[in-house]
C-alpha cells in the first residue's frame, strides 16, 4: 500500500512516499480504510527527532495520527466495531501512521465516526479534540463559572479548544491577528486579544487555567495573568518529571525533564500555580463523548485547507508555516 514515510530524522525534506506491506491486525485491533487524515503540528516536530527520547517511533515510520475511515477487518477479540463500519480514530504514540492507504488500530483508541461528519471532518478532530477534553476534564477540571486562557484561538487546537471549554461553561480569553478576532469571537471567545495591538498579560486578570499552545515565553507570561490556585497544562513542554514518571521513563530521564521544567515549575509556585505537562493519549471513549457534541452540534470542525494524498508533504510544509485557521486534512478516498 501507499504511504507518507519518514526514512530518518532531519526534517520534512526525509518524509517520501513509498510502498509497504498493508498491516496484519493483532486480535484486539481493527483494519482501517482510510478516507481522510488530519495533520497536527507535531506531524512537522517529529522528523527533527525532538520527540525521539519520548515517542514510540522506528524509522522507517508512517507519518500521521488522526484519521477517519470505514473497518475492513476486525480481529478475534473486537467487540465495538464490525466491518463497514464508520470510525475516527487517533493512532498517535501507538507506534503506527495514518498518512496511508490502511492502519491497524487498537480498538480501545476508535470511536463511530459522527454521522453529521464527512470523512474530512471527522478526521480534522481527534488530536484537538483529544487534547482538550483531556486538559479540561483531566488536568484543570475546568469548572462552569471558571477562565481559561487558550492562546492562539484561531489554531487548530485553539478552535476546538476554545468551543469545548465553552460547552464547560468557561469564560474563555484567548490571541489571535486582526484578521481572525470575529472568528473567534464566533466559537465564544469572551475576551479576544489582538497581539499585533495589545500584551495579553497587560489586559487579562484573575484566570483559573491556561493551556499552554505556543512555544517561546508566553506561558512565562502568561503565569502572570493566573489567580491563585491556578492550573497551567502546557502541550508544548517542558516535560516535567511527573510526565517522565507516568512514562515509565528512567531515572536519568526523569531527572533530565525535572531539570528542564525546573524553571517553570518555580514560576508557577510563586504565582501559587501548578505546572504540568500534557501528551494526549488515544483514547475511544473520550472520542465518542466528543462525537456526541458533534452530533448534536455543541461544537463544529473548523478547517482551513484540504489536500488530495499525492500532496500529503505539501499539506506538511503548509502547516509548517503556522498560517492555518482551524485544522489542515488530507483527503485519501474522494
Amino acid at each position: 500500500m501507499k504511504a507518507l514515510v519518514l526514512k530518518r530524522y532531519g526534517g520534512l525534506d526525509q518524509v517520501v512516499f513509498a510502498d509497504i506491506p498493508r498491516p496484519v491486525i493483532r486480535p484486539d485491533e481493527i483494519l482501517v480504510r482510510i478516507h481522510a487524515a488530519g495533520l497536527n503540528p507535531i506531524d512537522c516536530m517529529i522528523p527533527t527527532g525532538s520527540f525521539k527520547p519520548i515517542l514510540k517511533f522506528h524509522l522507517p515510520a508512517t507519518m500521521g495520527s488522526d484519521l477517519a475511515g470505514v473497518v475492513v477487518e476486525v480481529g478475534s477479540r473486537v467487540s465495538r466495531f464490525k466491518p463497514g463500519d464508520a470510525v475516527f480514530a487517533s493512532v498517535f504514540d501507538t507506534g503506527r501512521g495514518s498518512l496511508a492507504e490502511f492502519v491497524a488500530v487498537p480498538e480501545h483508541a476508535a470511536a463511530l465516526k459522527p454521522a453529521n461528519l464527512d470523512f474530512v471532518q471527522a478526521a480534522s478532530i481527534p488530536m484537538v479534540g483529544l487534547t482538550s477534553w483531556q486538559a479540561f476534564n483531566e488536568s484543570t477540571q475546568l469548572k462552569r463559572g471558571q477562565k481559561v486562557f487558550i492562546p492562539a484561538g484561531s489554531g487548530g487546537i485553539g478552535t476546538f479548544a476554545i468551543q469545548l471549554a465553552k460547552h464547560l461553561g468557561a469564560t474563555v480569553g484567548t490571541t489571535t491577528s486582526t484578521a481572525n478576532v470575529d472568528l473567534v469571537r464566533r466559537l465564544g471567545a469572551d475576551e479576544v486579544i489582538d497581539y499585533k495591538q495589545q500584551e495579553f498579560e497587560a489586559v487579562l486578570q484573575d484566570y483559573d487555567a491556561i493551556l499552554g499552545t505556543v512555544r517561546g515565553d508566553s506561558i512565562e507570561k502568561a503565569l502572570g495573568i493566573l489567580g491563585p490556585g491556578g492550573a497551567v497544562v502546557s502541550l508544548v513542554g517542558p516535560p516535567d518529571a511527573s510526565f517522565a514518571r507516568k512514562r515509565g521513563m528512567n531515572f536519568l530521564m526523569t531527572f533530565v525533564f525535572g531539570l528542564l521544567s525546573r524553571k517553570i515549575v518555580r514560576m508557577a509556585r510563586k504565582h501559587k500555580a501548578r505546572y504540568s505537562f500534557l501528551f494526549v493519549r488515544p483514547d475511544g471513549r473520550h472520542l465518542t463523548e466528543i462525537g456526541h457534541l458533534l452530533e448534536e452540534s455543541r461544537i463544529h470542525p473548523v478547517i482551513d485547507k484540504v489536500f488530495p494524498f499525492d500532496q500529503a508533504k505539501e499539506g506538511l510544509l503548509y502547516l509548517e508555516q503556522g498560517r492555518a485557521k482551524g485544522k489542515v486534512v488530507v483527503q485519501m478516498v474522494g
